[in-house]
């Protein structure tokens, strides 16, 4: 598969894996409205600040969480002001190695699939992008 190809791959790959840890999270606590809620759980004390949701381990970080699959795939978000989900490269690349079977992209290569994908992602700020509506 050429560079950008495989590149564009583990972006899908990222934002299928961050849809399923939304889906998986939102039935294990079901109060929540959206993912980045878990950032006020965790400050509210209501649950820790890592620990296991469905099929996930979780950890969260600043203003993000990492979450990492039964398989050991790793899905680290951040969440910007409004609560929307957002990502940099290096999310994109942490998110390939730890495949099952390791992608380990060049950040040129993302950076070019992440613009060729403008119908899917929204870069929100600088070098980081978020699912657009």
């Amino acid at each position: 598969m050429e560079r950008v190809g495989a590149a564009r791959e583990l972006v899908l790959g990222y934002v299928d894996a961050l849809n399923a840890v939304d889906a998986a999270v939102r039935a294990a606590i079901p109060s929540l409205e959206r993912l980045a809620d878990v950032l006020g759980l965790v400050h509210s004390r209501r649950i820790s600040r890592s620990g296991t949701v469905g099929n996930y381990s979780y950890t969260v970080h600043g203003a993000g969480c990492r979450f990492v699959s039964d398989n050991g795939t790793e899905v680290d978000v951040d969440f910007a002001a409004d609560g929307s989900e957002v990502f940099d490269l290096w999310r994109l690349r942490c998110y390939g190695l730890s495949l099952p079977e390791s992608l380990d992209v060049t950040d040129q290569d993302l950076q070019s699939a992440v613009r060729s994908m403008q119908s899917l992602l929204t870069e929100v700020r600088p070098g980081w992008f978020s699912v657009a509506n």
